[in-house]
């Protein structure tokens, strides 16, 4: 499957909230456990399923956060992710930014990596940010 890079630099593909990543009550469940475990906030399961911040082909978009302010700026900009904009790390971004050192201190350990591919590397947006913007720096 390729990328699917939404404008924070979270990763549609591997999101376990993402409509092709949900197949079951119990994949809601998980993620709603998953995200209270590392992040802290729990989601009613029913409610866990997205078509991705990048979706504008459906007619009602799904979103986990259709208020998100990160959305509205980079959509209201034109770009592709806030990686193309001049003001990264903006106030907005850093807020959606993850660090996986800070949650597995936060949760008293190591993160097993089962449920790191799984919540925690599809927002590791830091990461996938700068790599972009290494990228572009070097093709301008």
């Amino acid at each position: 499957m390729k990328e699917k890079i939404d404008f924070c630099g979270y990763r549609c593909e591997i999101c376990p909230a993402y409509k092709d990543n949900i197949s079951s009550d119990e994949d809601r469940q998980a993620v709603s456990d998953g995200w209270f475990k590392y992040y802290g906030f729990r989601i009613p399961p029913g409610e866990i399923y997205c078509d991705g911040c990048l979706a504008e082909d459906c007619s009602n978009p799904r979103r986990i956060d259709p208020e998100c302010e990160v959305r509205a700026c980079a959509s209201g900009r034109r770009l592709p992710n806030c990686a193309h904009c001049d003001d990264f790390i903006c106030e907005k971004l850093s807020k959606k930014m993850i660090d996986a050192e800070k949650i597995a201190e936060r949760v008293g350990g190591s993160i097993p990596q089962e449920d790191f591919e799984r919540f925690v590397k599809p927002y590791d947006s830091a990461k996938i940010l700068e790599e972009i913007r290494k990228r572009l720096r070097q093709s301008g």
